[in-house]
C-alpha cells in the first residue's frame, strides 16, 4: 500500500512494519496462498479433508465429468475460496472415480459441497448456487471476514505497547506501522506511532501525524492523550532551565511555582512518578496556590498519561488520600 492511500505512511520513516495480518503481507494485494484448491481421493480422504479441517474449514466439492450444474460451480467456487486467502480450502472429490465416500455421507446428487470443521461434517449445501450464496456459507462456517484480522491486530497493539513501555521505541513502531498498513484507519495505532515519535524526541513529527487525522480520529482519547502532551511539551520548553528550578526550591521549599514548574518538566521528560509527588506535596502544603493549581495540573497529567499508567494509578491514590482525609 502506498503512502497515497495510508495517512500515516509517510511518517513512518524507515520504522517499517513487518508482521503479516491474515496470512498476506497486508500492504500489498499478492497472489492467494498455493494449495488451497486440490482434488483427492478415497485414499487421500482422511489426510486432505479430515486431518486439514482441524487447521481451517474444509470444503468438500463433491462432482462429476458428466455433470453440467458441477462445471458451472466448479469455476466459482474455486475464485470465491482463493479470494478468501486460506480462511477455507477447497477439495475436489470425482464420485464417478471415488463412490465410496460419497455413499457414507448419503450424497444423492451433485453438486453437493460438504464443510469440515476439525474432522466432521457441519453443513453444506447443493446445487450451483451463486457467488454471493457460497460466499455467505464461508462466513458461516469459517467466521465473518475479518474476524481472525482484528484479534491479531488487537494481539499486536497489545505487543507494541508493551514494547513502548519497555524503551524499545523501534519495534513498538514497527509494529505499529505494520497495522497501519493493514488497516490505515486504526486510530490505536495511529497514536500509537505518534507516542514512539515523542518517545524519540521527534515532537514536531508527532504533530504532524495528529493533524493530518481525520477530524474523528483526532476527537478520540488515545488521540486526545498525544495532544495533550504535545501541548505540555511546549509549555515546558517555556519553563527554564530545571536545575535553576531545583536550586529555587532548594533555597526555598515553598516556592511552589518554581515546583509547578519543575513538575510540568519533570512529566513531559518522563519522569512521571516524580512530577506527581512535586504536585501533591504543593497540595499538602497550600491548596490555596493558584486557586488548587496543582490538583488541577495533576488531573491534566491523568488525561495525559492514561488511567493504566503506573504513574496515574500512584497519584489517583493519593490524591484521594489527601482530598478526602
Amino acid at each position: 500500500m502506498s503512502d497515497n492511500s495510508n495517512p500515516y505512511g509517510g511518517y513512518g520513516g524507515q520504522m517499517t512494519g513487518q508482521a503479516h495480518f491474515g496470512g498476506t503481507p497486508a500492504a500489498a494485494a499478492p497472489a492467494a496462498p498455493a494449495g488451497l484448491v486440490k482434488d483427492t481421493t478415497t485414499a487421500g480422504f482422511a489426510r486432505d479433508v479430515l486431518d486439514e479441517s482441524r487447521n481451517q474449514p474444509v470444503l468438500v466439492d463433491f462432482w462429476a465429468p458428466w455433470c453440467g450444474p458441477c462445471k458451472q460451480l466448479a469455476p466459482v467456487i474455486e475464485k470465491v475460496v482463493s479470494e478468501e486467502k486460506g480462511r477455507v480450502k477447497l477439495v475436489k472429490l470425482n464420485i464417478d472415480d471415488h463412490p465410496s465416500i460419497p455413499g457414507q455421507l448419503g450424497i444423492q446428487s451433485i453438486p453437493a459441497v460438504v464443510a469440515f470443521v476439525d474432522g466432521r461434517p457441519v453443513d453444506g449445501f447443493m446445487g450451483a448456487v451463486p457467488e454471493s450464496q457460497i460466499r455467505q456459507f464461508i462466513d458461516k462456517v469459517a467466521g465473518p471476514a475479518g474476524a481472525d484480522q482484528a484479534a491479531e491486530i488487537e494481539a499486536v497493539l497489545e505487543e507494541a505497547g508493551a514494547l513502548l513501555a519497555s524503551g524499545d521505541i523501534n519495534g513498538a513502531a514497527q509494529l505499529y506501522g505494520a497495522i497501519l498498513q493493514a488497516d490505515p484507519e486504526n486510530v490505536k495505532a495511529a497514536a500509537g506511532m505518534a507516542e514512539c515519535m515523542l518517545a524519540a524526541d521527534q515532537h514536531e513529527r508527532a504533530r504532524e501525524l495528529v493533524a493530518g487525522m481525520p477530524e474523528d480520529h483526532r476527537k478520540a482519547p488515545e488521540v486526545q492523550a498525544i495532544s495533550k502532551k504535545i501541548e505540555q511539551l511546549d509549555e515546558a520548553r517555556k519553563l527554564g532551565d530545571p536545575r535553576a528550578l531545583e536550586h529555587a526550591l532548594a533555597l526555598n521549599p515553598d516556592d511552589h511555582a518554581a515546583r509547578l514548574n519543575l513538575a510540568k518538566i519533570l512529566s513531559v521528560s518522563g519522569k512521571r512518578e516524580e512530577a506527581a509527588e512535586h504536585l501533591l506535596l504543593i497540595m499538602k502544603r497550600d491548596r490555596s496556590f493558584d486557586d488548587d493549581g496543582a490538583r488541577r495540573q495533576l488531573l491534566e497529567f491523568f488525561e495525559a498519561w492514561g488511567p493504566k499508567d503506573p504513574a496515574t494509578i500512584m497519584a489517583r491514590r493519593k490524591l484521594s488520600s489527601i482530598l478526602f482525609s
